[in-house]
This record gives C-alpha cells, structure tokens and sequence, in this order.
C-alpha cells in the first residue's frame, strides 16, 4: 500500500486497556455491520476480513456469527496487537495476519475463502489501488463465495451530503489521488474482476454496502 497523508479525521483510534484500542467509527457502526453479516453471510466456512484495525469489527462478527471461522488482516503492526488482545478468548478467531491487500498476488496467501468484507478503506487508496484489491478479492473467494464491501461513496457521480463533501474535500486536500470513488464504478470493476452483484443496501451515516459473489 502507498504512504498517504490522511486528514486527522480518517482512521482515527485511540488506546485502550489490555493493548487494545479503540475507533469511534467501529463503536458506532459495528451493530449495523453484524445486521448486515447476519442477512448476506454464508452459513458456514472460512472468513476473511481486510483491514481489520482495531479488531473490533472482527471479534463482534465472530461472536455473532460463530458458525465462521475469522481470519483478521492488518497492515499496521500496532493495530495487529489490538485485534489480537480482542480476539485472545474467541476461538473462531486467528491470530491477526499482516496483509497489504492492495499489493497484487496475495490471495495466493488466503485462498478459498467463503466470505470476505471490507469496511471503510476505499476512500483512503487511489483507484489503481482499488482495482488490484478488488481483483485479489474474486481470486481469494471460493466459488459461490462473497463478497461485502462497505464505506462512503459517491451516486451516480454525485455527494449526497454536506458531511461526505467535507471529508471527500479533507481527503482530496491532503492527496488528490484518494476520496470517496463512485457507485457505478465499483459496479463495473466487480463486473470486470467476474463478481456478481447480488444488492447495494443504503446503511446508516450515509454510506453503502455492496454485496457481491462469485459464481460457482
């Protein structure tokens, strides 16, 4: 993954006790998120999460959907630590795995897998970026596997709300290849990578999930 310089409000957390840490985005959208998993996940296999951050996301997904085994992923070795004091008394949960997941070939690493979600990452790489996880993503996916991908986006070309110009500007500011990419756009690139689109579900704050899978 590029260094970028990112506006003081994008991937915020804070340290807790016990090596943990904790972001004020995962506290607040973690309930809708484990909605989601419970209405689009598979009902058993291999899971597999990129950009895990603090190990909230994960260690919430894992107690409410035991019946998956969790694989959390993280580029940042501090936050690795914190998915792993999380996680130490959930069985269904490995230890945090370091993964660039916009660096081409790693779904060699993690492969067959039965579910894969992103939270909240897209606007913060370019596009090149995008188009290499998203194609490792149809790769990494067993057949009939899925995937879902959730964050702010643009519709239709378009920001919807005052809050999403304000932080697409911020990022934008600090690095004008990054910011919130399009809905069309995502809908074509998982055409381009053979994932289908299976619904694009409106989610609290503005943003959007896309559940997507790949054909048997």
């Amino acid at each position: 993954m590029i260094k970028r310089t990112l506006p003081p409000s994008a991937s915020v957390a804070s340290a807790a006790d016990d090596g943990k840490m904790v972001a004020p985005a995962a506290t607040r959208n973690t309930g809708a998120l484990c909605e989601l998993i419970s209405a689009h996940a598979p009902q058993r296999g291999r899971a597999l999460e990129i950009a895990s951050g603090t190990g909230q996301h994960v260690c919430a997904f894992a107690e409410h959907r035991p019946d998956l085994t969790w694989q959390p992923t993280e580029i940042d070795t501090d936050r690795r630590a914190s998915i792993d004091a999380y996680a130490s008394i959930l069985p269904n949960v490995a230890a945090a795995a370091e993964l660039n997941a916009t660096s081409p070939g790693w779904h060699s690493r993690v492969s067959q897998q039965d579910l894969i979600i992103l939270v909240n990452l897209l606007h913060l790489i370019g596009w090149e970026e995008t188009e290499v996880l998203v194609a490792e993503v149809a790769k990494a996916l067993a057949p009939g596997g899925r995937f879902i991908l959730y964050g702010p986006f643009k519709r239709a070309g378009q920001l919807t709300s005052e809050g999403d110009k304000r932080f697409h500007d911020a990022l934008t500011q600090q690095d004008p290849e990054i910011g919130y990419k399009n809905d069309n756009d995502i809908t074509e690139l998982f055409l381009s990578c053979s994932l289908e689109l299976l619904d694009i579900i409106e989610m609290p704050a503005n943003n959007l999930a896309f559940v997507t899978t790949k054909p048997a």
